[in-house]
């Protein structure tokens, strides 16, 4: 009977047959092509692993099938040296590579392990039985995969093995913030993407396919990290190919190993895991919020780096002109002035020295979230404008600080002693004066009315007073030598008093 197709003319049986191995010949030309970009992206994917312990892989399906790459790998990814069983733990160091964890054996067994060393398919079917048994272990499913299908070089299960390790070791550490803890990796990853293109306009994320496909979704992300190095502009103008070229060649330059090629990705529809194992590495390229830790998201890094230009060198002013000031040692010599300058210091040490520490601790707070950023290359620090100079500065200043109350504080004191000698002084000239008049008084008595004064009494009295004003004078000469010496801004005027 002939076959119908809604708004297509009937047709006959041998046509529908053609029609249907036509659709099956151009679905497995998809398939071949799907396997091929994948097998090109999972190699560089391995390589950039491998290459910790100087190996090396050529054909993802061939250079698996003894086990012994596969192992390496792994050990790589998990800091862990693999060995049969699991009895027990010792942690050994491959040249290269992360500290590792021998799963059992002896100690002679070195680095690599008691790998099967021969060629025979035995021991490559026990390499890779390692292997898988150490993803089991780690709970990793493996869906109808086994040793012998990788020992054969089967290239669907060996691509299926690898995008399985990928899965396990880097695409299910991503973290996004406000993300429900029901999302898969692949969830978690589309939704940072997203974030990061907020505020682009044009730009929509909805997979990991098409919306790649034109370059410029590389792009932005890019842009959202490294604003200089991007103009958003010139990627609405370019094509497809150029601006995939270029966010390659700016991802390597910041540490992204070029998993992708643009003529793979310039389709309609690019391969998912390709296009998310590559977008994976540049998340694990760029700056994350410190787990637990503060950071400042990629948003805010802008605005923080203003605020740490304005702060930094408004402090660092501050702090050496406040030094230049302290270093000034030509104090008054009124008392009162003089007091009224170690107030000033002791309200200065007590209010304004806490107040600028934890404008410091702001900065070096603001310096701490900005680091990450500083060593990624989005913030350039000119010189002079880290911590450790300010840190340099306020240390000369502490040290003028603690010379100027060194020296502050003896002064005061000196001129409080000479301002008790400067009242010593005021009244013992009293104290002469009330004896002289004393004297005077004892005098025009004797003067006035000679025949009512008992001479001889008078005489002696006279002779006591004087005599007391004779060791009071001496005794104010000495104390205004003193005061000479000292350089009493009052000694003039207590001198003639």
């Amino acid at each position: 009977m002939a076959g119908f197709i809604p708004g297509l003319l009937p047709t006959t049986h041998s046509q529908e047959k053609e029609f249907a191995q036509a659709y099956e010949d151009v679905l497995e030309r998809y398939k071949d092509e799907r396997d091929r970009v994948q097998k090109k992206t999972f190699t560089k994917w391995v390589n950039k692993h491998l290459i910790k312990v100087r190996k090396h892989i050529t054909d993802l399906y061939e250079d698996l099938r003894d086990g012994h790459n596969l192992i390496s790998l792994l050990e790589v990814l998990s800091g862990v040296a693999l060995h049969k069983g699991v009895s027990s733990l010792r942690r050994v160091c491959v040249s290269r590579a992360p500290p590792l964890i021998l799963l059992g054996g002896d100690e002679e067994d070195g680095a690599q392990g008691p790998r099967e060393k021969g060629r025979m398919r035995f021991h490559r079917l026990q390499n890779v039985q390692i292997a898988l048994d150490f993803l089991k272990q780690r709970q990793v499913k493996l869906v109808n995969i086994r040793n012998d299908d990788i020992t054969d070089g089967n290239p669907k299960l060996t691509l299926g093995l690898i995008w399985t390790i990928i899965l396990h070791f880097q695409i299910s550490e991503i973290y996004v913030s406000g993300e429900s803890g029901d999302l898969t990796a692949k969830e978690k990853l589309l939704l940072w993407s997203q974030q990061a293109i907020e505020g682009y306009p044009g730009t929509r994320c909805v997979n990991f396919s098409s919306s790649w496909n034109d370059g410029r979704m590389f792009n932005v992300l890019l842009h959202r990290y490294r604003p200089d190095l991007i103009d958003m502009e010139v990627v609405g103008r370019q094509s497809n190919r150029d601006n995939l070229e270029q966010a390659f060649d700016i991802a390597e330059s910041l540490g992204v190993t070029r998993l992708l090629d643009a003529e793979d990705v310039d389709v309609p529809s690019p391969d998912e895991k390709s296009v998310i194992t590559y977008v994976s590495s540049i998340y694990d390229a760029f700056p994350k919020i410190p787990e637990g830790g503060e950071g400042i998201p990629v948003h805010e890094v802008d605005q923080r780096w203003a605020e740490y230009q304005a702060r930094f060198p408004a402090l660092l002013q501050w702090t050496r002109q406040h030094t230049l000031l302290m270093a000034d040692k030509n104090f008054p010599q009124n008392p009162v002035e003089l007091k009224a300058l170690y107030n000033e210091y002791v309200h200065f040490k007590e209010t304004e020295i806490p107040a600028k520490e934890m404008e410091k601790s702001r900065i070096e707070h603001l310096y701490k979230m900005l680091e990450v950023w500083m060593e990624f290359g989005r913030i350039k620090l000119p010189q002079g404008l880290h911590p450790n100079d300010l840190e340099e500065e306020w240390g000369k200043l502490i040290l003028e600080m603690l010379e100027r109350e060194k020296a502050l504080r003896p002064a005061v004191e000196r001129l409080e002693l000479l301002l008790q000698m400067a009242n010593k002084i005021q009244n013992a000239a009293l104290d002469c004066e009330e004896k002289l008049t004393h004297a005077k008084n004892t005098v025009q008595a004797g003067v006035l009315n000679p025949e009512n004064v008992d001479s001889v009494r008078c005489e002696q009295e006279l002779g006591v007073y004087l005599q007391d004003c004779e060791g009071l004078i001496r005794q104010l000469q000495l104390d205004l030598q003193i005061l000479r010496d000292e350089k009493y801004y009052q000694v003039e005027q207590l001198a003639f008093r």
